[in-house]
């Protein structure tokens, strides 16, 4: 799938886990992808915002940019995710921006920023994708 507004549509689609944290899209190309989420109900028991919601938020935002980069017929399939995280968050909401490192044939690497509404960064996070052809009468974004 080549056309952004319909990739972000499905991975962000109801019953998806991106439209269970609130992830909204903001922009997305194979080179970079914007996307926020609100840290109100994804926080874990301190109030602070968990750091598997951050990592949540970085592998779909990383994802959107493989599966754009991957091209019609072939999907993108996260195979290595880290994160550090370097301050919490505690109310409104944190701004993911992946900028790809690496696109090539079958691998495609994306470099994670995560920041508050204050521009401070939350989190950074590189996520590595696998790609491949779509397996005949598969389903999923590449259809």
């Amino acid at each position: 799938m080549t056309n952004p507004d319909d990739l972000m549509a499905i991975v962000a689609g109801e019953g998806q886990l991106a439209a269970r944290l609130g992830i909204e899209f903001v922009e997305a190309s194979p080179e970079r992808v914007v996307a926020r989420m609100p840290v109100e109900g994804n926080t874990q028991p301190y109030g602070l915002l968990h750091g598997g919601a951050s990592c949540v938020l970085a592998e779909t935002i990383g994802s959107t940019g493989a599966a754009l980069h991957a091209g019609p017929g072939r999907i993108a399939v996260g195979i290595e995710i880290n994160a550090t995280h370097h301050r919490s968050a505690t109310s409104g909401y944190v701004t993911g921006v992946a900028t790809r490192l690496h696109g090539g044939r079958t691998l495609a690497t994306y470099d994670i920023a995560i920041s508050d509404e204050q521009d401070r960064r939350v989190c950074t996070a590189r996520l590595t994708c696998l790609i491949r052809e779509q397996p005949p009468g598969g389903e999923g974004p590449a259809a």
